[in-house]
């Protein structure tokens, strides 16, 4: 068997074993579907959402497999761009806005790093992991899954957490969201709750049409 066989069949093993567990899609037939069942139609591109499937089917040591994070950060700080999305009962639970890093960009972000003290957000892949109470209040640590991209946020501190700068009076005032050191920040009325309901090992994917993270990601599947 060739190792690019190989590469395909273990691919194919792995979208089998989690549709099983989740009722997850194995094709993009079904993968449509799935978006359309869980009413992300004008919501979430289909393209955001095939993405991030294709790389959640491949991602290992998932606890939560039901629910999948999406933060879109190709939309700007003044839509709602955070999303938790149920795939076993193909349902939107959240949908809120959410800020980014203050030197990724003003009310779009355009600049990505893994770098420590950069102050901007990181995309890709992530796991949920513990919860905690810190100097922005209860929080959330993520784990990056892709080497030189994400790998660094435990030790950058990123985190989601609320924060009062992520509100629409905030909009009304500034015309953009405040911004983080680089954190996902959540509106902080609702911050503990999805906090509570993706920590814990649920899967988090951070996306951005940017040249960098498309060429260098190894969850991505390349466009021929």
């Amino acid at each position: 068997m060739r190792i690019t066989d190989k590469i395909i069949l273990t691919f194919s093993l792995i979208v089998f074993s989690v549709s099983t567990v989740t009722g997850g899609p194995n094709d993009e037939t079904d993968m449509r579907k799935l978006w359309t069942d869980c009413s992300l139609t004008g919501v979430v591109s289909f393209e955001v959402f095939n993405t991030a499937m294709l790389g959640y089917l491949r991602i290992e040591n998932l606890k939560k497999k039901n629910l999948l994070t999406v933060i879109d950060y190709s939309k700007p700080s003044t839509q709602k761009r955070f999303f938790v999305i149920d795939l076993k009962n193909k349902k939107l639970l959240y949908n809120c806005l959410v800020a980014h890093g203050k030197n990724s960009g003003e009310n779009f972000p355009k600049d990505f790093s893994n770098k420590k003290q950069s102050l901007k957000s990181c995309l890709g892949f992530f796991l949920t992991a513990g919860t905690y109470s810190g100097k922005n209040g209860y929080s959330l640590q993520l784990d990056g899954l892709e080497k030189n991209i994400n790998d660094n946020t435990r030790d950058r501190e990123i985190v989601i957490h609320g924060a009062e700068y992520v509100s629409t009076n905030y909009i009304k005032n500034y015309g953009r969201l405040g911004r983080s050191w680089g954190c996902p920040a959540l509106p902080p009325e609702i911050s503990k709750e999805v906090i509570d309901i993706i920590s814990g090992g649920s899967c988090l994917f951070i996306y951005a049409d940017d040249s960098y993270y498309n060429e260098n990601s190894v969850f991505k599947i390349k466009k021929t």
